[in-house]
């Protein structure tokens, strides 16, 4: 079971980091992806990281701004969120899976609930 957690409401410019853990699992096993769905739109992908760290997808409209990186110590995944722009509103999901699938949603087995971000002045 994957949790995202960390959303929030910032204002633009501001930053935010999103954690996403898992219980019963080790996330250093698995590539993660967050995806993000803002209010009419379909869901789309942010970034992924691959098992080993050799691999990650980055969408164009988040590129330069938002990173993603490992704890496997307390078997966590952020994403950081730098100069967030009113665009960047939505809820952010995390996903697990064997393999990076880029923004291929329906690729990835393992789905969390969502934490909503909100940026807004």
């Amino acid at each position: 079971q994957l949790v995202e957690s960390g959303g929030g409401l910032v204002q633009p410019g501001g930053s935010l980091r999103l954690s996403c853990a898992a219980s019963g699992s080790t996330l250093e096993n698995y590539a993660i992806a967050w995806f993000r769905q803002a209010p009419g739109k379909e869901r789309e992908g942010v970034l992924c990281i691959s098992p080993t760290n050799t691999y990650t997808y980055v969408a164009d409209s988040v590129k330069g701004r938002f990173t993603i990186s490992r704890d496997n110590a307390k078997n966590a995944v952020y994403l950081q969120m730098n100069s967030l722009k009113l665009e960047d509103t939505g809820v952010y999901y995390c996903a697990a899976d064997p393999q990076c699938w880029g923004d291929y949603d329906v690729a990835y087995e393992y789905w969390g609930q969502g934490t909503q971000v909100t940026v807004s002045s």
